[in-house]
């Protein structure tokens, strides 16, 4: 019996995780990739809210807060509750903030880095 067999396949393993982690990683960059989805996630960082409120704070039209929710929620980012008749939106993890918050930042660098000199 070779006794490197459960070691590689152990490798193996972590070869699938890795890739598997890497693709979901690709796939939540790839749907905030999207303006509107973006400004979302920036406005849910800062806590729960209805549709209404999603809508003033991206300037978005309702129909299209509504279809971008629905993205973001059946990716499993964002979570919803109901408040009497209406639903209310919040990111499923504190991670999402961050990520969202270091994009900006890096964003706020790239501006700054293209304001002229003296």
């Amino acid at each position: 019996m070779d006794s490197r067999a459960p070691l590689a396949d152990a490798h193996r393993s972590q070869q699938h995780s890795a890739g598997e982690r890497l693709e979901v990683a690709a796939s939540v960059l790839a749907l905030l990739a999207d303006r509107t989805r973006l400004a979302l996630m920036e406005r849910l960082g800062r806590g729960e809210a209805d549709v209404t409120t999603l809508v003033e704070a991206t300037g978005a039209a309702r129909p299209s807060v509504s279809q971008h929710l629905a993205k973001l929620r059946l990716a499993g980012l964002v979570s919803t509750r109901k408040d009497g008749r209406r639903v209310v939106y919040s990111l499923r993890h504190g991670h999402l903030r961050r990520l969202v918050d270091e994009a900006l930042n890096v964003a706020d660098h790239q501006i700054g880095s293209l304001a002229p000199h003296d």
